[in-house]
């Protein structure tokens, strides 16, 4: 049982020191929301106090899809699945930013997009295609002094942040419905597709953010093959039950 999947039979399950699964995590919950909700059930299905449970990549809590969680000896394999492509599904919000720049904030700084057209969005997108340096967001999980970014942004703290080398292989436009830009984008670990949307509203000159974001794929694992959190949940209890 390496890769559990939606469909996939438990059956075992309590056998094995752990598990790797797959889960689509909903709009609203954190990653560490999902990891303490199934944390519980698998304490039941062992019969332990404590058991490490743990994500391989956080979702922000406004975006949904896929999120790799791993349990028990599984945990070891976190690193491996943080390595892997990931590919997205999301939609940039044109003329206006927020401190966030994704939807967790209220709009600012609002202009005009009238006179922007979809050859020059198509010619910024292009621009991001391949190996490039990218600024994280202030709102991030990252650290500075053993605090995460996140939190010293929402203490009005804004902290020096070094530039990383990413990798964009694919970025395709899915469709152009001024003030919207929906498209699809595969690239490497330490991506921040919010910064990418930041980014793109600068260059245009109207500002920009992150309106909605799914994880699609991670490595060869797809949203289609996982879980919802609330069926996983309900049979890991199932299991701990038998």
């Amino acid at each position: 049982m390496t890769v559990v999947e939606k469909n996939d039979s438990l059956s075992g399950l309590a056998t094995l020191d752990g598990a790797t699964f797959l889960v689509n995590k909903p709009k609203g919950w954190t990653s560490f929301d999902v990891v303490k909700k199934l944390r519980y059930a698998l304490k039941k299905v062992y019969g332990r106090k404590k058991y490490k449970v743990g994500h391989a990549g956080t979702l922000d809590p406004l975006a949904t899809g896929l999120l790799i969680i791993c349990s028990g000896k599984h945990t070891k394999r976190i690193n491996e699945f943080q390595g892997m492509t990931k590919e997205y599904l999301g939609e940039v919000r044109l003329g206006a930013t927020t401190q966030s720049y994704d939807a967790e904030y209220p709009e600012e700084n609002i202009q005009s997009t009238d006179h922007i057209t979809s050859q020059l969005v198509e010619r910024t997108f292009s621009s991001y295609l391949g190996t490039i340096k990218q600024l994280p967001p202030m709102f991030s999980a990252l650290k500075k002094g053993g605090k995460k970014l996140y939190e010293l942004a929402r203490e009005g703290q804004t902290v020096e942040r070094k530039s990383r080398t990413i990798e964009i292989l694919d970025l395709t436009i899915k469709e152009f419905d001024n003030p919207y830009i929906t498209f699809t984008m595969k690239c490497s670990k330490g991506t921040f597709v919010r910064s990418f949307a930041f980014d793109v509203g600068q260059d245009l000159g109207v500002g920009g953010y992150l309106s909605q974001l799914e994880r699609v794929a991670i490595g060869a694992f797809s949203t289609s093959r996982a879980f919802d959190v609330q069926e996983l949940f309900d049979l890991l209890m199932q299991v701990a039950e038998d």
